[in-house]
């Protein structure tokens, strides 16, 4: 699966839709962008059942100021709604390979369930 291009008309609609998504925040000019780039193609071919997105962070600075991203490339990783993962920094294939293995093993059920046990608590 080619990754989709998130933009400011999309970008809800896209991760609202999707049971996983993993969003790459990029840019032309950044080099560590260029790098991540090629490996975050190539597990969105291994990984079709998963919605890999990037965002150009110059063409939609509204939506990454809002998500104050504030070095790049950063991947953010949403299951069922929920923000698993988000680290600024590119990953080598081997680490984005051990991600997500360890995002398939997340129960979002259970997750969505100690959230909301823990807010009434609160």
């Amino acid at each position: 699966m080619a990754t989709v291009e998130l933009t400011s008309a999309n970008f809800s609609e896209t991760i609202e839709k999707s049971d996983v998504i993993l969003i790459d925040f990029w840019a032309e000019w950044c080099g560590p962008c260029k790098r991540f780039g090629p490996i975050f193609e190539a597990a969105s071919e291994k990984h079709p059942d998963l919605t890999f997105a990037k965002l150009d962070t110059e063409t939609n600075q509204d939506i990454a100021g809002a998500l104050e991203i504030t070095s790049i490339p950063t991947l953010m990783v949403v299951k069922g709604g929920m923000l698993l993962y988000r680290e600024a920094g590119a990953l080598n294939a081997a680490q984005l390979d051990g991600l997500l293995a360890e995002v398939e093993k997340v129960d979002i059920e259970k997750l969505k369930a100690e959230a909301a046990a823990g807010a009434e608590q609160a």
